[in-house]
């Protein structure tokens, strides 16, 4: 067990607990949260001698932390924020050399298994994934999902992985799934402190879980402010367990237990919490914990002093409330330990904190200048033989006079000296050169890895399976052929479950889910409120817990009420974890072509720029939106499908093997060869691309058609730019705003597949205009790519080219 967890593992009922086991369990209660303050306060000097670049802390929170640390069970989950090391530590999630090693940011999932460096200190993570990409025993470890510095951007995850318990519970068909969950006992612990109760996404979660009765634990740590903002700012009545009162449920009422308790009062804070999480466990009801009187005792964070906007009445009273100096006066009133008992702890205490840093220091700092000597003996090497030997001598002594040197220092010294004698050749200059590349190779891995899993689970990995058609297949609505998909995929995995506005009784607004709540029940495809946050929160903490979720957002222009929720924690889950932890989450949603300005969204370069860590899929009908979702329900990675609004009621053939066929993704597809221009579109415009191909024929023009399929990954075959190589000319379509998806593909296509040496023309694009569709059947002519748009833009490519064959339109 770490050095600073409680030991709760064999601890008596409390009415068989001797007073010596009393006093042993508040010892080392005491222990804990006074080594907790320790790693603080060090922590707050090794930022400020620039060991480390920021700091931010749990101290004041300490005792409230330690009692709900003793209601915490194998198997419950955490979803909280910034402040709670001391629970961490409680709990044994964490430990205080691995706190000050991801206050140094170490590169090593090893020394700091929360982000591998890539998180500021105090965001804490547990790792349930093998680095096979499996799964671990989630039901037998204590579990901790990944924080995030974004105040209440975890809240609508702490849904997700509430709702869990209770599909686990009331759905009998996942009974064997027990290395999940057993019996859907696990808590959903969420923390935060009081000015976040202000954020529209912790609202948005509160009445979500009140509707859905869900074991969920809120506990709020207030301290009267939000860095400098006091209550009276922020909070109506100035006290949020006050102004949620209507939550509280009554008999024959949906809804939560609200507590408040003083966060320096040792015994009513156990007490407390022991009462509430019982509840909350037990009956699936979600609860409240107001934990007030907190204090904050070095401020927000590192970057400045609460003496600034602090009375000097308020800063007595947190010295005189401070929580640990109340307990250990409790401690000592309560013949529990004597001060000078608690003074040798305390010592003991300051000095094992020490120890732990000065050992994770000296972890990292010895890795960093064993590279800094090689790097310099290299350079030195080179110096001898080089006819700069005074510039590269001066680069070395550079980069030995370094205080508290980091590997950007070694790497600026390195690429200094390359380019400084580019034009030598000689061994020395090879040797470095080599040192270099390998090491560049290893911190791109520790650096830049990881942002989709690198596992066998990869739905890129699901092997390809074409869609079978029989003689007599039947002609459908394509909203048909996804109902079957779905369908089949509900009957072949029971982990997979469904939700969003009208998903349920009507079957979604298109009819993707119709039928399937009647046969498959509610639990697996429900209806939610109108709630787009926390639809896509509940489908990431259903998804980290092991189910399979399909969440939906009714249409593509209102990801942006998610989009927190789709960027600052879904998209960079693998990354930030270091590849520690993964939410195979399905986002269904659907836009292009339908006519106004709040339901006609093409939004892809906001979706692009802010979802790196999505697989973005665009099917341009239904059979290929199917064979999307099979690829995606047999891998292990999150995705955005956005199908085509005006594509549900066309006619499609049914596959026979409807359930089972695959589309890779990342693969485009040829749809039409031609010889003149590379036109590359999707989605909905795709289709008014193919209806331009006769036209453009009878004009002399032979097209080629490429629908990507994926925009990311995307066209990983190079297929856009081998037709290139054939064409020398290219056309992007895209409904987006001008420069947006657009902008994106040429990227793609003329820098990362070379389809800049292959062009004899510059390279066009067909967007939206800059603004959003007007309403009715004009608007969308005049304001997205239209048909006659797509001949005369081709048709003018080919007039630059060739005037005398392709004389001007206009």
């Amino acid at each position: 067990m770490p050095e600073t967890a409680l030991d709760n593992t064999g601890k008596p009922d409390a009415v068989e607990l001797s007073f010596d086991d009393f006093k042993g369990i508040v010892i080392n209660d005491y222990r804990v949260g006074y080594e907790s303050r320790q790693a603080s306060l060090l922590g707050r000097r090794e930022v400020l001698t620039g060991k480390a670049k920021f700091g931010i802390f749990g101290d004041g929170k300490e005792v409230a932390q330690i009692a709900m640390a003793k209601m915490f069970r194998k198997g419950d989950w955490r979803a909280g924020y910034y402040r709670d090391q001391t629970f961490m530590f409680a709990t044994g999630m964490s430990n205080l050399k691995e706190f000050f090693a991801q206050l140094y940011a170490h590169p090593d999932v090893e020394k700091d298994p929360a982000s591998g460096g890539r998180q500021m200190n105090c965001h804490y993570a547990t790792r349930f994934i093998n680095p096979d990409g499996t799964w671990i025993n989630q039901a037998e470890n204590m579990n901790c999902s990944s924080d995030m510095s974004t105040t209440g951007g975890h809240m609508p995850r702490l849904l997700g992985l509430a709702y869990a318990s209770k599909l686990y519970r009331q759905n009998q068909e996942l009974a064997g799934f027990d290395n999940f969950s057993v019996n859907g006992n696990e808590v959903a612990f969420g923390t935060l402190g009081n000015g976040s109760t202000s954020e529209g996404l912790f609202f948005e979660t509160f009445n979500a879980a009140g509707v859905l009765q869900v074991p969920m634990a809120i506990s709020i740590w207030d301290d009267a402010y939000a860095i400098s903002v006091p209550a009276k700012l922020q909070t109506t009545k100035e006290d949020i367990s006050e102004v949620l009162q209507g939550f509280q449920r009554m008999p024959g009422t949906n809804g939560y237990e609200i507590f408040k308790v003083r966060g320096w009062d040792y015994v009513a804070l156990c007490e407390t919490y022991e009462r509430a999480i019982t509840m909350c466990r037990e009956q699936h009801v979600p609860v409240l914990i107001h934990v007030t009187e907190m204090t904050q005792p070095q401020g927000h964070s590192t970057s400045g002093s609460h003496e600034r906007y602090k009375s000097k009445e308020r800063l007595a009273w947190e010295d005189e409330y401070d929580c640990l100096l109340q307990m250990r006066q409790w401690m000592i009133n309560s013949a529990i330990a004597t001060a000078e008992e608690i003074d040798e702890l305390e010592a003991a205490a300051k000095k094992h904190v020490r120890e732990c840093q000065r050992e994770a220091w000296n972890e990292i700092s010895n890795e960093i200048k064993t590279e800094l000597d090689e790097a310099s003996k290299l350079i030195d090497q080179l110096a001898l033989y080089s006819g700069k030997n005074e510039e590269l001598s001066a680069i070395t002594a550079t980069l030995r006079a370094c205080i508290d040197p980091g590997r950007k220092d070694i790497m600026e010294a390195i690429r200094k000296a390359l380019r400084i004698t580019v034009t030598e050749n000689n061994a020395e200059r090879h040797e470095l050169l080599n040192w270099y590349n390998t090491e560049n190779a290893r911190n791109k891995d520790r650096f830049n890895s990881k942002l989709f899993s690198e596992s066998p689970q990869s739905p890129l990995n699901v092997p390809v399976v074409a869609p079978e058609y029989d003689e007599d297949a039947k002609l459908l609505d394509g909203r048909e052929v996804l109902n079957a998909c779905f369908d089949a995929n509900f009957e072949r995995d029971k982990r997979i479950v469904a939700f969003g506005e009208d998903v349920g009784a009507i079957g979604d607004v298109n009819q993707g889910f119709a039928g399937l709540q009647n046969k498959y029940g509610d639990l697996r495809i429900t209806d939610t409120g109108i709630r787009e946050a926390t639809i896509i929160g509940q489908g990431v903490g259903l998804s980290i817990r092991g189910l399979r979720p399909i969440a939906e957002i009714q249409y593509m222009d209102y990801l942006l009420y998610s989009i927190n929720v789709l960027s600052d924690d879904l998209a960079s889950l693998s990354y930030r974890t270091s590849g520690g932890q993964k939410a195979p989450l399905i986002v269904r949603t659907r836009g292009h072509r339908l006519e106004g300005i709040w339901h006609s969204g093409s939004p892809m370069g906001l979706i692009l720029n802010s979802m790196r860590g999505l697989h973005i899929c665009v099917p341009r009908n239904m059979t290929q939106a199917a064979g999307m979702y099979n690829t995606l329900l047999r891998g292990e990675e999150p995705a955005l499908v956005v199908e085509c609004l005006n594509g549900y009621r066309l006619k499609e053939k049914l596959p026979a093997n409807v359930g089972e066929f695959t589309v890779p993704l990342g693969k485009a597809e040829v749809l039409k060869e031609g010889s003149d221009i590379t036109v590359v579109s999707y989605g909905s415009t795709l289709r008014i691309v193919m209806e331009a191909v006769d036209e453009l024929e009878k004009l002399g023009i032979n097209i080629e058609v490429i629908d990507p399929q994926t925009l990311y990954p995307f066209d990983t075959d190079n297929a856009c730019g081998k037709s290139l190589g054939k064409t020398n000319k290219l056309l992007v379509v895209d409904e987006d705003l001008p420069g947006a998806g657009s902008a994106y593909i040429l990227q793609k296509i003329v820098e990362n597949q070379n389809g800049y040496y292959h062009l004899d023309s510059q390279p066009r694009t067909l967007t939206a205009k800059d603004h959003r569709p007007p309403y009715g059947s004009d608007g969308d002519y005049f304001s997205k790519p239209s048909l006659d748009d797509v001949i005369e833009t081709v048709y003018g490519m080919m007039s630059e080219s060739n005037p005398t064959k392709y004389p001007a339109i206009y």
